[in-house]
């Protein structure tokens, strides 16, 4: 039977972990990104009502 290659395993866990991390890094830029744009358009003034013709 072959042994088992704990260094490899480690090695992907590692990877797993890495690659997490990235997503969540770049899932939070994304969402602050969006943020910051909203934020930035609106200037503080609140959203422009919308004009509907009633008859």
């Amino acid at each position: 039977m072959a042994k088992p290659n704990y260094g490899f395993e480690k090695r992907q866990r590692e990877l797993a972990k890495k690659k997490k991390k990235e997503e969540k890094r770049l899932k939070k830029s994304t969402v602050s990104e969006y943020a910051e744009h909203d934020s930035a358009a609106t200037d503080g003034q609140p959203p422009a009502a919308t004009v509907t013709d009633v008859e």
